[in-house]
């Protein structure tokens, strides 16, 4: 643990000089290339690394050392978190919009979420977790956040009938020219949302639609996250796919051919 420790904060002297060369305008993928190396990282997000391309993602989506970052329900596998979070430590800062106990079923992985916040403290000591859902919270105070990014969550919003309503508290919260990051599961163009909606996968031209809707100006696309192979026809829809593997051990040599899904990668901001 003594090791442990050490080795923590020797990585946090190295994310601070990280900070120091980043400039304060815009960061590239090489900025967090070195991130990903870090020692304290889980080995099951490292092995998601290929598919989920994190360092291209963060740059497309313009977080800086110095920016105040909301991620949306990260979890207890703080995918994410484990890069953001120490790397934003000195000049930035991390927020976890994560579950406000309205759907029990979710806490226990809040509270493995807050116990590892506690016990890795060298890193996460200045994570800030509100409380999300909707738009029964404000997720910080308005006007205050650089940025807004959330990975996969779109279907379940439009499923629960709380898209809208989370997007405008996404909205009080971002500062003028703020970006709200969004990664999704990427439908088909050729079936209505409904008809897909139970897969897991979102239509792009409908999930911009509805964000711009919501007050948010689309200012790029990212191709960074698609994936040709995801003909996404499956028994379980996405969850078919790895890491979740829904099926099991049925085609499993199939769907890890296929890897993780094809996704959307956007960017907007709040004029």
């Amino acid at each position: 643990m003594i090791f442990a420790t050490k080795r923590a904060f020797s990585l946090l002297a190295l994310l601070s000089a990280l900070c120091t060369s980043a400039t304060a305008q815009s960061t590239d993928a090489q900025t967090f290339a070195p991130l990903l190396q870090a020692p304290y990282r889980t080995p099951s997000n490292v092995a998601r690394d290929p598919y989920r391309h994190p360092a291209q993602t963060l740059a497309f989506f313009g977080i800086r050392p110095d920016s105040t970052v909301v991620e949306i329900l990260p979890g207890s596998a703080g995918y994410y978190m484990e890069i953001l979070a120490p790397w934003l430590r000195e000049k930035g800062q991390y927020i976890g919009a994560n579950r406000d106990g309205s759907q029990p079923q979710y806490m226990a992985d809040h509270q493995k979420l807050l116990d590892r916040l506690a016990k890795e403290s060298a890193l996460y000591d200045k994570v800030r977790v509100v409380p999300f859902r909707a738009d029964r919270h404000a997720i910080a105070p308005a006007g205050t956040v650089d940025a807004v990014i959330s990975f996969r969550n779109l279907h379940n919003w439009m499923d629960q009938g709380e898209l809208q309503e989370s997007l405008k508290t996404f909205f009080l919260a971002l500062k003028p020219g703020g970006v709200l990051g969004i990664v999704d599961h990427r439908g088909r163009q050729t079936l209505s949302q409904e008809a897909q909606i139970a897969s897991g996968y979102v239509r792009e031209d409908l999930a911009i639609a509805l964000i711009e809707k919501a007050g948010f100006k689309l200012q790029a696309k990212s191709e960074v996250n698609a994936n040709p192979k995801d003909t996404k026809d499956y028994p379980e829809g996405v969850w078919s796919l790895p890491p979740v593997y829904r099926l099991k051990d049925i085609d499993r040599e199939k769907y890890a051919a296929i890897g993780e899904s094809d996704r959307f990668t956007l960017r907007f901001i709040k004029p």
